[in-house]
């Protein structure tokens, strides 16, 4: 009924935890990008196939399990291995796929973060989207920054209630910070696109989240004190206080990697010294 990818690079911990959670599924691909570690060992145990690709981008691998992966079902939802399916979101997708009857050709995912054993509920910027469920036939990515995008207008992109949980730091803080270093330099080069494009100041007001959502980045690229801004966001605005230690942990590190990327972007020649 639904396909399941699961991008991996050196991530049989992390897998160990993920697979169970779509041990429902009878149509896993994991996406390895050449790991080391016992990754493919892991996900064959658990009747996985794996699909290995040299790493380009993670729309380029997603693209390819799409195409190339010889997926069986009409419905696919893409995966990370830190990323773990609640029972609710796999109710609710498992409906959509039945019925097989939506207006909407792929769906967005709100994911829950999780840090020091606990749900970032406001630091997190809990609901955060993105489109990783939909059709086989339509669901594809674009890249953007260090990420990827889907390729259909707001229009066709459906919003699923339940979430994702998401092991963020599962391989502790060293880890997630030289992630960032590498994303720094790509949201450096985005950036510079976005501040050559224009937006509509009533994008801020939209009713939808995720619109909202890419407005506020949009303009946020073109104020001052950056790095204090993102963390008085998360700390102050959403609330992160109410998170304890792990949301001001959380907001400092937010801080951290928006003066990682302004440093990219002022080495790139892009940005004001303010």
């Amino acid at each position: 009924m639904i396909s399941v990818v699961i991008l991996t690079l050196d991530e049989s911990e992390n897998l160990r935890r993920c697979l169970p959670s779509v041990a429902w599924c009878d149509d896993i691909v994991v996406m390895d990008s050449g790991s080391r570690d016992d990754t493919a060992e892991v996900a064959r145990k658990a009747g996985a196939r794996v699909i290995t690709r040299d790493f380009d981008s993670f729309a380029g691998q997603r693209n390819h399990a799409m195409e190339s992966g010889g997926l069986r079902h009409r419905w696919t939802l893409h995966l990370d291995a830190d990323e773990v399916v609640t029972p609710g979101l796999r109710e609710e997708m498992v409906e959509i796929a039945r019925e097989d009857s939506s207006p909407f050709e792929v769906y967005r995912v709100p994911s829950r973060l999780m840090l020091m054993g606990s749900w970032l509920r406001h630091a997190g910027m809990y609901p955060s989207y993105q489109v990783r469920f939909g059709r086989t036939d339509r669901l594809r990515f674009v890249d953007h920054g260090h990420g990827q995008r889907e390729v259909q207008p707001l229009a066709k992109v459906g919003t699923l209630t339940h979430p994702l949980d998401h092991y963020n730091f599962s391989k502790g803080f060293n880890d997630w910070f030289a992630r960032h270093l590498r994303y720094a330099r790509q949201e450096a080069l985005q950036n510079i696109t976005s501040r050559e494009s224009t937006m509509s100041l009533r994008a801020l007001v939209d009713r939808d989240p995720l619109a909202r959502r890419r407005a506020i980045k949009h303009f946020a690229n073109r104020l001052p004190a950056r790095p204090w801004l993102r963390f008085l966001h998360a700390y102050v605005l959403r609330l992160g206080f109410l998170d304890g230690r792990a949301g001001f942990h959380y907001a400092v590190m937010l801080g951290i990697y928006q003066y990682f990327i302004d440093l990219n972007a002022k080495e790139l020649g892009t940005v004001d010294d303010r």
